[in-house]
């Protein structure tokens, strides 16, 4: 009896390991039972991950004795790179590293080396027996191969979200975070990006940011409009970028890029307005004059208008002004400006979920107008408190030098850039097409495209250091030693415009935030620590005195 018995229980144990390695590595079979999906990937970067080809290493820097929250969000980390590895056709693995555990002479250099995949150290303070201690945390991910090495930030957020909200967004972004890193290691350069020239568009020290974003992971092409013969020479780009342009287009240039469009292209509009000259704003200051850069109808029978006019924000910037000598020195005063709109409000769209401030200068604001089939969304607002100053406009420093008065910002909430997406209609239908081009291939009504519309063109502009005069990285604020999000803007809206059901689509996670009623706890907590404590034991008498019982009345009948 005995003996039968114990090879029963051997053929179970065998059984159940059967099945263990059968869904392990023969049939991987994984449930997710959360309501938000959390626990899932977007089939984009399951797809990448199964053809991923050579192993990957992470380090978390996210270590140490952590607060709850940041401790939710290491987990999640290590959660996301285990899944990662159930979908990968490769190993991923990982391990945590803190920084300041390191021997002394690698610890800086390594510091050094976080900072500039823009990982750097946060000041917690943590409570703990000997009262509130400060500590200074990593809150990124290193990946690696055997060839290459790249970094990631991880805790990201909007600027006006509370500590709770920004953890959410972490986590929320974390597989795109952590996926867009793999890429950066093993992908491939994919796209070509055309930067239309010849029409006084981005200066070499201007467009040196938006070009230094990109090259990493895109073919970036500069294009002189006059070179481009016909539409289908437009054709190996996946986004075309119009930033600034100062002469007016001609009829030919646009119906190239009109057509392009119809084709299925997709185009960025960085246009601006009006023009000024800074140069003249001190004394009795300038004006902002309206200029033709001849896209207006274009954009028009898109769905959306550029209007001629300027947009201030309470949520200002600064500008550094000078302000005499102190002693032999020069001396530079930051101004209020409420030209610079630090803009903080995002719509919850992939390309700018859970994003940081983003600075605009001298923008101009924006109206939709009727276009069947275009779906306009806007991605990025002002505050509350903002105001239109309609053309002319004056800018002048002395403007500056008090207090702005609230009252007169009573507009809130202005769109800053508008996405278009949908089936567009050509600006030439019902029009006479221009010399020289192929009626033939004319198309009045396009395939599905995508157009990006933002009503100053430097908000992917680089600002110049104020000591050398050389171009800063994109989003650098030279007088303010802040960097606002502009670079991570221009990816994601690349991203978004080449492959919108690709691994930026990952960003589409929203969880839920599900705090506890804290009255109900104080009022609660003894019953549920002696239920949590009682239940357990209780189950297991009753489950004892159960097979008790069936093992009397076995045996009583035998």
């Amino acid at each position: 009896m005995k003996k039968n018995s114990g090879i029963a229980l051997l053929i179970g144990v065998g059984i159940l390991a059967a099945i263990v390695v059968l869904l392990t590595y023969v049939i991987p079979f994984r449930i997710d039972l959360t309501e938000e999906k959390r626990y899932s990937l977007n089939p984009a970067t399951v797809d990448f991950l199964k053809e991923l080809n050579e192993p990957v290493e992470i380090e978390i820097l996210l270590t140490g004795k952590l607060p709850g929250g940041m401790r939710r969000l290491q987990r999640s980390t290590e959660e996301m790179i285990r899944t990662f590895d159930a979908y990968s056709s490769k190993k991923i693995t990982f391990y945590y590293q803190d920084p300041l555990a390191l021997p002394k002479d690698i610890q800086e250099d390594y510091i050094v080396g976080l900072a500039e995949y823009g990982i750097n150290p946060t000041n917690l303070f943590v409570t703990d027996d000997a009262g509130q201690q400060s500590i200074l945390i990593w809150p990124g991910i290193v990946a690696r191969t055997e060839e290459f090495e790249t970094g990631a930030l991880i805790l990201k957020g909007e600027r006006m979200a509370t500590n709770e909200e920004k953890l959410n967004q972490s986590i929320e972004n974390l597989e795109f975070e952590l996926i867009n890193a793999i890429r950066k290691l093993v992908g491939e350069k994919q796209y070509s990006i055309g930067l239309f020239m010849g029409h006084g568009e981005l200066s070499e020290d201007d467009g040196f940011g938006l070009v230094e974003a990109l090259v990493d992971d895109y073919e970036v092409f500069k294009i002189p409009i006059e070179q481009a013969k016909k539409v289908e020479d437009l054709d190996p780009f996946a986004v075309l970028i119009i930033s600034g342009p100062r002469e007016s287009y001609d009829e030919r240039a646009i119906y190239l890029i009109d057509q392009y469009l119809m084709n299925g292209g997709n185009v960025i509009f960085l246009v601006d307005a009006l023009v000024y000259d800074m140069k003249e704003a001190g004394g009795d200051g300038t004006v902002g004059m309206p200029f033709d850069h001849g896209l207006d109808n274009m954009l028009f029978r898109y769905g959306i208008r550029v209007n001629k006019d300027f947009i201030q924000d309470i949520n200002f910037g600064y500008y550094p002004v000078m302000a005499g000598n102190f002693g032999n020195q020069e001396q530079l005063v930051p101004l209020p400006w409420p030209f610079f709109i630090k803009a903080s409000l995002m719509a919850k769209h992939p390309i700018t979920k859970g994003l940081d401030q983003v600075l605009f200068r001298f923008n101009s604001s924006l109206d939709t107008v009727k276009a069947d089939g275009v779906h306009k969304i806007p991605l990025i607002f002002t505050s509350e408190f903002s105001r239109k100053l309609s053309t002319p406009v004056r800018i002048a420093f002395e403007d500056m030098a008090n207090e702005p008065d609230l009252e007169e910002f009573n507009q809130s909430f202005l769109p800053l850039m508008y996405l278009l997406e949908g089936v567009f209609t050509s600006v030439f239908k019902n029009r006479f097409l221009p010399d020289g081009v192929d009626k033939s291939t004319f198309q009045e009504n396009g395939d599905s495209g995508k157009v990006i519309v933002v009503g100053s063109s430097t908000v992917f502009t680089s600002q110049s250091d104020l000591a050398s005069s050389n171009p800063l990285p994109l989003g650098n604020d030279p007088f303010n030693a802040i960097t606002f999000a502009n670079r991570q803007l221009l990816l994601n809206t690349i991203a978004y415009l080449t492959e919108p059901e690709g691994l930026i689509a990952s960003r589409n996670k929203q969880f839920k935030i599900r705090p506890l009623n804290k009255a109900k706890v104080r009022q609660e907590k003894s019953f549920w620590q002696w239920f949590n404590v009682g239940a357990p034991l209780a189950f297991l008498i009753v489950l004892g005195g159960l097979w008790f019982f069936v093992r009397k009345l076995k045996y009583k009948n035998r």
